[in-house]
């Protein structure tokens, strides 16, 4: 029996079978040439921008390596002078345009446009800038965008359209006046972006990265007023060590603790406490639904950016989110009652800083809900990256410093709270506590390996007890999306359902150390896992530290102080601020002001036929000077459209009918326009 011969190339002068990569880049990279690229993921769509990753393919002259797939017998040039030059002046273009404040910039030692010039050889630029600077948008609590410093390469785009399915910002104009923009050239803050950050994370240089609030912790540690406490997220533990040259995944909790205690935090928790007291109520939660039949399927609530797009997208799908807080918030609720009366303090003066991979965590500790008479439940958020620059800061050889224990008994977490940071880790942890609760058995093997995994969608099924629940863990909101689809058609039946908003889950979270091989992502996620199982404890129920905090402060679970600290509410979250578009601008005077929703809900409830309807009756009674018909965006009244505004009368379920009855006896009872009416605002109800 003959052998097959899989197909070779030749990459200058060396053959190179084909063994399904899909591009020529893919094939260079197998034989460990690192062809330079700003655009090009694996995770996304190929989009061929940059034009760095040219090669010469005989008789058939220049092509991208990333646009072109492999073809046998193909001769490959990568390193000739032509495409060396090239590549140069393609570098020192993009560098005429850019703002080279590079000693100051966030990513400074981990920008690609800084990395391939030097390896380029790139010592002067040509070339003089032909755009003028302009502003930076410093609106988002969790992101910075500096349009100074952009090469177009369009990943950002990407990874928000593809990956997240929102599509938050986008290309516009063209030729050199070409920009990436949020919708309407409004801040990140004031359109559908959910802060999740990913945009950052493939960000080759400093135009979008994680706001930084290293500067308000110095100020925080340096008053000696403050008590200041951290607390680490499970994920941080083994991703911060890649910023001081290990390998992800490997653990370093103890020197981070000892770095934080130098630098000069009081007292250092553990993420994974609060993550174990999520289990339990979100558990019971859950077993509370399943019996009673209702507000099945339940979402988990611990991803803020996942939170966000539920609010903005499927408003009709919030009574399905579980109602408790995120690990962060309840730590933040918890400690902040407790601590000060423990430590005899204040409240004010007792600070909470967060050491999370997330930048929408962030955004999250400014929610209102999450405050208790104008004093946050927590203070902070410093990304992993912005913890190690303030280890650098301070000058610790971090590689150096001898571990240290967290304190108790708010540093103590079971490994179901460990493994919150990876995908399907909340999925396993809730089953670890169902398993017993339900069984009445205690649960000796603790792993659910089927809930495990890489894929952004999977669809398990697990017996317990002898029932059977239909789960889903998601990663991506464009995963999440379609699972949304299938419960709004009624295609599914599943029970329970795992959202997280980064790939990878929490691992591969925003705020963690820039690192674009996937394998790393891996290894983090293992790196869980062994933390988990070189812990004693595995279960939530079994934290000894949990059950003695229902038992002397929080009561029953589930109850009225337990709900009262680590529960929420969510409700409809507007996707663009105070957009409104003038469809008919009326000449006299006093005129009557309508606003018609054409937001995405009541878009899909009949606001179009009703804005067009209401156009003719406004000519046909010859009602053209008396009015103004302006579109705005989004209500915040999702759930109840189509929504109208007329001066300042927000009126939800409207039929054409209504509009006009309400038009006309307005008409013919006037009233100056209320505030909530006035021109390029939304509703008066203040959610629009």
């Amino acid at each position: 029996m003959t052998k097959s011969v899989a197909p070779t190339v030749t990459i200058d002068g060396k053959v190179v079978p084909i063994e399904g990569e899909r591009n020529l880049l893919e094939l260079i990279r197998k034989v460990r040439i690192d062809l330079p690229t700003f655009c090009y993921h694996s995770e996304l769509s190929v989009y061929g921008a940059c034009r760095l990753c040219l090669v010469e393919v005989k008789n058939r002259g220049i092509m991208g390596a990333c646009s072109t797939p492999p073809e046998p017998g193909m001769e490959i040039r990568i390193h000739t002078k032509e495409l060396r030059e090239i590549r140069k002046i393609a570098v020192e273009l993009l560098l005429a345009n850019h703002n080279q404040s590079c000693p100051t910039c966030f990513r400074n030692g981990a920008c690609k446009l800084q990395e391939i010039a030097r390896k380029l050889g790139v010592s002067q630029v040509r070339f003089k800038p032909v755009q003028e600077p302009v502003p930076v948008d410093v609106s988002s609590p969790s992101l910075v965008r500096d349009p100074n410093k952009c090469v177009l390469c369009g990943d950002c785009v990407r990874m928000c359209s593809e990956i997240q399915g929102i599509g938050a910002i986008g290309f516009a104009f063209r030729g050199h006046k070409t920009a990436v923009l949020p919708a309407f050239g409004k801040g990140l803050a004031n359109v559908e972006c959910v802060n999740c950050g990913q945009c950052s994370s493939v960000c080759p240089t400093g135009a979008l990265t994680p706001k930084s609030e290293i500067e308000d912790v110095w100020n925080l540690l340096a008053n000696p007023e403050v008590t200041v406490v951290a607390q680490i997220a499970p994920a941080v533990r083994v991703g911060l060590g890649e910023c001081f040259g290990a390998a992800p995944g490997d653990p370093i909790m103890g020197r981070l603790v000892a770095a934080m205690k130098t630098i000069g935090f009081d007292q250092v928790y553990d993420t994974t406490f609060a993550a174990d007291l999520t289990v339990i109520e979100e558990a019971e939660e859950f077993l509370a639904r399943k019996a009673a039949g209702e507000k099945l399927p339940q979402f988990t609530s611990c991803c803020p950016g996942w939170v966000q797009f539920a609010e903005q997208y499927y408003p009709e799908l919030l009574p399905n989110l579980s109602s408790c807080r995120s690990p962060q918030q309840m730590f933040g609720s918890l400690v902040k009652e407790m601590l000060p009366e423990q430590l005899g303090i204040p409240r004010k003066k007792l600070a909470i800083v967060s050491v999370m991979p997330c930048t929408a965590k962030k955004f999250e500790a400014r929610r209102p809900e999450f405050a208790k008479d104008g004093s946050p439940d927590v203070d902070n958020v410093l990304t992993t990256q912005e913890m190690a620059r303030m280890i650098e800061q301070a000058g610790l050889r971090f590689n150096d410093l001898e571990p240290q224990s967290r304190d108790m008994p708010y540093g103590f977490g079971t490994g179901a709270g460990v493994i919150f940071g990876t995908t399907g880790g909340v999925t396993e942890a809730v089953l670890r506590y169902a398993a017993e609760k339900v069984t009445g058995q205690t649960l000796y093997d603790t792993d659910f390996n089927d809930v495990r995994g890489e894929s952004g969608l999977r669809e398990v099924n697990v017996e317990v007890g002898g029932n059977t629940l239909h789960l889903a863990v998601v990663y991506g909101l464009a995963n999440a999306r379609v699972v949304c689809e299938k419960i709004k058609a009624g295609t599914c039946d599943y029970d329970l359902i795992e959202v997280m908003a980064c790939p990878g889950g929490c691992v591969g979270g925003a705020g963690q150390p820039v690192n674009l091989d996937l394998a790393a992502r891996k290894r983090r996620a293992q790196g869980l896992y062994r933390s988990d199982k070189g812990r004693q404890l595995h279960k939530a129920q079994d934290n000894v530290f949990v059950n003695q905090c229902y038992a002397k402060f929080l009561g029953d679970v589930g109850g009225h102080k337990a709900h009262e600290l680590l529960h929420t509410g969510y409700q409809s979250r507007r996707r663009i601020a105070d957009e409104t578009l003038v469809i008919l601008d009326g000449a006299g005077e006093p005129r009557l002001r309508v606003q018609v929703c054409l937001g995405t809900s009541c878009h899909l409830r009949g606001a179009q036929d009703i804005l067009t309807g209401l156009l003719g009756h406004i000519a046909e009674q010859g009602l053209t000077n008396a009015v103004d018909v302006r579109a705005s965006f989004c209500h915040e009244k999702c759930a109840d459209g189509p929504t109208v505004q007329i001066n300042g009368d927000v009126m939800t379920h409207c039929t054409l009918e209504s509009v006009i009855a309400a038009l006309d006896a307005h008409l013919q009872n006037p009233l100056p326009p209320t505030a909530g009416a006035s021109a390029g605002t939304g509703c008066a109800c203040g959610k629009g």
